[in-house]
């Protein structure tokens, strides 16, 4: 009755993984893409950002060398040779990705996928009918409500190609985006102002690592400008001025707008196959993915949940081998899930907060802040705060968070020691790794304060 047993609408990472996974149980699969194979992660989100975070770190571990015996100057960052070296790893990708779809027997198309009724798709002008279709188109960055933003400022896409390293730049927002794009333009020698809305950046993380970082960032020299609301944007000569709400204002060579992203359903036609959106465009979706029509299902950003990559990733395996699988499916933890943030250093988190486990009764908390022994020789002024919430009454871990030298690195382990019921006596009787940051984990002896007790 149907062209195919399924058709993926998005080729990210979350719509690959779906597709492939579909086509090995031996579906019928075809998955259309737009704008580039990978999506957002590959081409203009995780990936390169890392590389440019990177790249940025470089300048200051040279610096550092010389506390070590290497003699020499500075050498010069060039701009174009890293957005060259960048791009040509994102076309590798690309292929891989490509690759990857045609050996695993997936049609794909280049194009945009449009709804025309429940089961039906135009793909280019061609008419595709599925028996199960998948919603996987991600996010796009989201403006504000700020006169001049769209016509004289950027958003996440554009900062991947910019010709030239600006001398001076304003990034507008406290979240990953606006974090991580600060470090890696103050690393490679620009000026930065960060503007944003809440007294400290990172909305909705541990506010001890809030704090660290907002240090860490000011240690760097990005000037921060907290509790602040935008007014508008001008053209003043060859610069760019950003008027903020009480008469403020700051001047750059670039405003960077990074105040989030939106799911991206515009124009798919969602009301033609009766797909339910929330008032922000996002995709309705029970715990099985499922949207308001049984045989249609949305994976990734574009329900705006959990918005992670491993995570659209898993939703989409999940999501094929439940379908088409049989017996033969595997599950995955969502609770809890490690993270991380790349800015300069790295943030990554597994759990709970300190305040959100003090809603759930008493938590014990261990916290520790150190030099770490490489920046104790070359004098950086860059510390590593680590911590550890605990419930009481178990002594089961339920949060851990680090600012520091390879927090990412790290925390993928503790997840998995969090996901299989670690408890604090398990960490403290686990043998540490000397000299390393990592051993604090298994050394926190001295409880800093008790969380959720009423005094």
């Amino acid at each position: 009755m149907y062209d195919f047993d399924l058709f993926v609408i998005g080729g990210g990472s979350g719509g690959v993984r779906c597709a492939r996974i579909a086509a090995s149980h031996g579906a019928r699969v075809a998955i259309a893409e737009e704008r580039f194979w990978g999506g957002t992660c590959v081409n203009v989100g995780c990936v390169p950002k890392k590389l440019m975070v990177q790249a940025a770190e470089y300048g200051a571990w040279a610096r550092d060398a010389h506390a070590f015996g290497w003699c020499g100057d500075l050498p010069a960052h060039e701009w174009p040779v890293l957005i060259a070296a960048k791009d040509r790893e994102i076309a590798r990708l690309n292929a891989v990705y490509v690759q990857l779809l045609n050996g695993s027997g997936v049609t794909s198309f280049n194009g945009r996928a449009v709804f025309e009724d429940p089961h039906t798709l135009m793909v280019d002008g061609r008419r595709m009918t599925a028996e199960r279709i998948v919603i996987a188109t991600g996010g796009l960055p989201s403006w504000p409500e700020c006169e001049g933003a769209e016509r004289l400022g950027i958003v996440s896409d554009a900062a991947f190609y910019l010709p030239s390293l600006p001398k001076r730049v304003v990034m507008v927002g406290g979240g990953y985006i606006a974090v991580e794009f600060a470090g890696i333009f103050r690393g490679l020698g620009a000026e930065v102002d960060m503007v944003f809305r809440q007294d400290l950046p990172l909305r909705g993380f541990d506010q001890d690592m809030r704090v660290a970082l907002a240090d860490a960032l000011r240690e760097q020299g990005v000037c921060l400008h907290p509790s602040m609301k935008l007014e508008r944007l001008e053209q003043v000569g060859d610069m760019k001025r950003l008027h903020l709400v009480g008469g403020r204002h700051v001047d750059a060579d670039l405003v960077f707008f990074a105040t989030g992203r939106t799911p991206n359903t515009a124009g798919l036609g969602a009301d033609r196959a009766q797909v339910a959106l929330t008032p922000e465009g996002g995709v309705v979706v029970d715990d099985q993915h499922t949207t308001s029509q049984k045989h249609i299902f949305a994976i990734g950003d574009v329900s705006n949940k959990l918005n992670l990559t491993p995570v659209a990733i898993a939703q989409g395996h999940e999501l094929a081998d439940r379908l088409f699988g049989g017996d033969n499916k595997r599950s995955w933890s969502f609770t809890p899930i490690p993270t991380a943030v790349f800015s300069v250093p790295p943030l990554a988190t597994c759990g709970l907060t300190e305040a959100e486990a003090a809603l759930l009764g008493p938590a014990d908390i261990y916290l520790a802040q150190f030099t770490p022994l490489r920046h104790m020789m070359s004098g950086r002024k860059r510390k590593t705060t680590i911590k550890l919430v605990v419930d009481q009454a178990s002594q089961r871990i339920l949060g851990a968070h680090m600012l520091g030298d390879d927090a990412a690195e790290m925390m993928q382990a503790i997840g998995v020691a969090m996901v299989t019921g670690a408890t604090k006596r398990d960490f403290d009787r686990t043998i540490g790794i000397h000299p390393t940051s990592a051993e604090e984990w298994v050394t926190l002896r001295t409880r800093t304060r008790v969380a959720g007790v009423k005094v």
